[in-house]
């Protein structure tokens, strides 16, 4: 079985001492950094950088043929993009001050105790996903590309924010940090869950959970599994979704409604990789990467108290905001040739033939459900489908409920009008809410119409008044 290697970069160590070497990769294995390249003989470190894709070099200063500081200077001058970080037996601020002054990124000493200097290891690992995942965006952002579009095929759009969301995913596919993927319901946060699964390339399952309604008890059963007789009715031990997971992926979903208990324990898991089952006293390692998903404002529930702050920014290392279906009219059209097709399959019809309005019609609809709302109609529309042209009455009837309805942007509480400027006549009003049906129905008078709640030979009067007043 494969095993997934974290970081995504090659980990150079550089020590004579092989005691050390071993003692060092130990722990860092312990701890879930297992890229690792040894190298007792500073005379081949250059070559090994030259070999395999190092990002990071953990150097000793004292050293035989090739000392520490002078391949310090090298590495900075022939591949500045490499991390150093100096972990020697010197406890000397002045040798210190040199190295950090030549480029080194940290300098620890080899009697530090050991989680700061992990902790120092993990926080290079990460400056440099973030270095690469920038310049793996910059790229895709200026060559306006995606690498591996059949990753997304399954997601139907042609919306230009969801292609940004496309390759800002790919940019971060081989970072091991969180992602936070946040959008209304029925946005396709699940879609996009699995997305980062297989550009991730990891070699365990995609195990999802849905927390909401979770108390701290089941959740953390759920998550970390139990000993047998860790409770009353535990007459068997039990596999947490963690270790499901294993090398894979592990998607929690509606992480907004997590309870502040159960947050804590969330907020260890992510900080030491590690989780204890129900009555065990024995830590387990995390190998699964971690994707959460909410419909919620997680920053405005932070600010409220009901999440906690540090988990928060843990959480949003990576985030992806899904815009509402709304705001996506151009996926509107291929949306529904998708789900009538993908209806009338499973259910042994012939594809119906879509009328030209009915895409404009549903242009003119909220979509509170989005994706999922849509899928919905087209299922319950296909159901009553016995002609050749698909009947509009399905979607009409949803349009009289709610298509009506002021844009998000127009409430109660906003002002329709500045109040600096004159307000405009009656007339005008009319006339300009007669031409913003007329643009929000493609020209269409008899969607035009319903939009304005009059008559088609209303509307067509008005119509034909405004075009006589332009000739004048």
């Amino acid at each position: 079985m494969a095993v997934n290697l974290y970081p995504n970069f090659g980990v150079l160590l550089v020590d004579d001492e092989a005691s050390f070497l071993r003692s060092l990769s130990i722990t860092l294995e312990r701890r879930g950094v297992n890229h690792l390249f040894r190298c007792e003989d500073s005379r081949e470190a250059l070559g090994i950088i030259d070999r395999e894709a190092i990002g990071l070099v953990l150097l000793d200063l004292t050293m035989p043929h090739l000392s520490g500081e002078e391949l310090l200077q090298r590495i900075v001058e022939e591949h500045p993009d490499i991390g150093v970080i100096i972990i020697s037996g010197l406890n000397q601020l002045e040798t210190a001050v040199n190295c950090i002054r030549l480029g080194a990124y940290d300098y620890f000493v080899k009697t530090t105790e050991e989680d700061r200097l992990i902790e120092g290891i993990r926080r290079a690992i990460r400056m440099q996903e973030m270095r690469l995942e920038n310049q793996a965006m910059r790229r895709r952002f200026l060559t306006d590309t995606l690498e591996r579009p059949e990753i997304f095929a399954n997601i139907i759009t042609r919306d230009k924010s969801m292609r940004s969301v496309f390759q800002y995913l790919e940019s971060v596919s081989v970072s091991n940090q969180p992602v936070l993927v946040c959008g209304e319901s029925g946005t396709g946060k699940e879609a996009i869950a699995q997305a980062i699964h297989t550009l991730s390339g990891r070699s365990g399952p995609l195990v999802s959970v849905n927390v909401a309604g979770l108390d701290d008890n089941v959740f953390a059963d759920t998550l970390f599994g139990h000993r047998r007789g860790a409770f009353t009715g535990a007459d068997k031990a039990r596999a947490g979704m963690v270790e499901q997971a294993g090398d894979g992926t592990l998607f929690l979903d509606e992480i907004g409604d997590l309870s502040l208990a159960s947050q804590v324990k969330l907020l260890r898991l992510l900080q030491e990789g590690e989780y204890y089952p129900l009555g065990s006293d024995r830590p387990k390692r995390m190998r699964a990467r971690v994707v959460v998903a909410t419909h919620q404002n997680l920053e405005q529930k932070q600010l409220s108290g009901e999440f906690r702050k540090d988990l928060f920014y843990r959480l949003r290392t990576h985030q992806v905001e899904l815009p509402p279906l709304r705001k996506r009219k151009d996926d509107i059209q291929p949306l529904l040739e998708h789900f009538l097709a993908q209806a009338a399959r499973e259910m042994d019809k012939n594809i119906p033939t879509i009328p030209k309005e009915l895409p404009v019609l549903l242009s003119n609809y909220s979509f509170p459900g989005n994706v999922r709302e849509l899928q919905a109609l087209c299922y319950d529309a296909v159901s009553q489908h016995r002609s050749k042209v698909m009947s509009m009455e399905v979607f009409r009837k949803v349009l009289g409920q709610g298509g009506d309805s002021l844009p998000e942007a127009v409430t109660s509480d906003s002002l329709l009008f500045s109040a600096e400027e004159s307000l405009p006549t009656l007339q005008e009003a009319a006339d300009m809410l007669v031409a913003e049906a007329m643009r929000r129905s493609d020209g269409n008078q008899s969607l035009a119409s319903r939009l304005l709640g009059i008559s088609q030979p209303a509307l067509s009067k008005r119509l034909k008044r405004l075009q006589d007043e332009d000739q004048i």
